[in-house]
């Protein structure tokens, strides 16, 4: 998540994370409040969209901890919440987790595992959950599920035919099940339940999410390579989104896949 800096912090809040994030936040929220829990960590946090949905359905008295290695993210994520919430921020890595052994109750992870060294963090993971603790992060699926990456590909690439931007492909890089599942268990983990998510969710604002998308760390290799106006691309990028799926409104097909995991 290291590319998520300066002002690429508040297009992916504000433009993308009510299409891509929300709803996902909503439900791996929702999954992780099932049980009584004195502490939770959610790490990846980014700008606290699922933050801000945990601290709504978790319990009053339960102590909430996020984490990101992006300030930027998390300067956004703090506006959030009131002082008397019970959240603490952190900037720490995922892979090196400043915490002592079996601190949590539950961990939770959004759309982060992608961005770093999975088997680093998964231990990490389990040596700071409590025994009979929680681990529940989502991965987006491949490219074929989630247009954000193939077509804002097939956009870069009429810009940039001999040296595309790839970053949109990192987030669909991990949606191999078996690999991730094997990591897991020699982790620790057991009792791993993975479900597969399909949503479709309305775009009120095509313009809007096109400029997030382009918005995103993929902006830093757009200006690199240069000769461009970045704007060009969002334009180009939300007509395509239309003539794909079709405009007032815009229904965008998304798909992720949920692992919830026991450390026992």
């Amino acid at each position: 998540m290291a590319g998520y800096v300066g002002d690429v912090a508040i297009p992916y809040d504000q433009n993308i994370g009510p299409v891509l994030f929300e709803h996902y936040g909503y439900e791996i929220a929702r999954r992780t409040a099932e049980r009584a829990l004195r502490d939770v960590l959610e790490v990846a946090a980014g700008t606290g969209i699922v933050t801000r949905k945990l601290r709504n359905v978790l319990a009053q008295d339960t102590q909430l901890t996020a984490i990101d290695i992006s300030e930027s993210m998390l300067d956004v994520a703090r506006k959030k919440f009131h002082p008397h919430e019970q959240v603490t921020f952190q900037n720490a890595d995922a892979t090196e987790l400043p915490f002592k052994d079996e601190m949590f109750d539950a961990i939770v992870c959004q759309f982060g595992v992608m961005f770093f060294d999975k088997a680093s963090a998964f231990r990490e993971t389990y040596r700071t959950l409590r025994h009979g603790g929680r681990y529940l992060f989502n991965v987006w699926d491949s490219e074929h599920y989630n247009p954000f990456a193939s077509l804002s590909f097939e956009v870069l690439k009429q810009f940039f035919p001999s040296d595309t931007p790839k970053f949109l492909f990192d987030p669909v890089s991990c949606h191999e099940i078996d690999p991730i599942k094997e990591m897991l268990i020699r982790s620790g983990f057991e009792r791993i339940v993975i479900s597969i998510q399909q949503r479709e969710h309305e775009i009120p604002d095509v313009l809007a999410f096109a400029r997030g998308l382009i918005f995103s760390p993929v902006i830093f290799e757009i200006r690199e390579r240069g000769g461009t106006d970045p704007e060009k691309i969002v334009e180009t990028f939300a007509e395509a989104l239309i003539k794909k799926y079709g405009s007032n409104p815009t229904r965008y097909p998304m798909q992720a896949i949920l692992f919830e995991a026991e450390k026992t």
